[in-house]
């Protein structure tokens, strides 16, 4: 039996890193396709595949840089639904015996007190009001 000539050993080696490399890239797109749906902000597979990338592009810590993304995004998904369980105090207090989770009454105070989602205060802006330093200007009027 005649010994595996190296280019084709080579060549097969080629195509099964470009298989394996594109298994995981379909499985990291179908990860955070999913995860990008979810309504709430951060969270460790989101923030640590961006900060993988960004920490393999600063000189190949990419590991670093997915730990470092974890933990933003934890922090920012834990700032999102501390924000949220606020809000679902102040909707119990105006609707006591109001039923849902905490995320249907958060998103009902937003609907009702015109907030931004992420933010707890009601949204200032009036349509027509003047821009910094200059006069009103008329409506369709666009500053470039």
């Amino acid at each position: 039996m005649p010994a595996p000539n190296r280019q084709a050993l080579e060549k097969t080696d080629k195509r099964m890193r470009k298989i394996v490399t594109l298994g995981l890239a379909t499985l990291m797109a179908a990860t955070i396709g999913t995860a990008a749906n979810a309504s709430e902000p951060g969270g460790c597979l989101k923030y640590g595949a961006a900060g993988a990338v960004g920490g393999h592009v600063a000189n190949h810590h990419g590991v670093l840089g997915a730990a470092a993304g974890c933990a933003a995004g934890m922090y920012r998904r834990h700032e999102y639904r501390k924000e949220a369980r606020a809000k679902a105090a102040l909707y119990d207090k105006e609707h006591p015996g109001a039923k849902g989770t905490y995320q249907q009454k958060a998103t009902a105070y937003d609907v009702e007190h015109s907030t931004t989602p992420g933010t707890m205060q009601p949204n200032q802006q009036q349509p027509n009001a003047a821009p910094q330093g200059g006069e009103a200007q008329p409506e369709g009027a666009q500053h470039l």
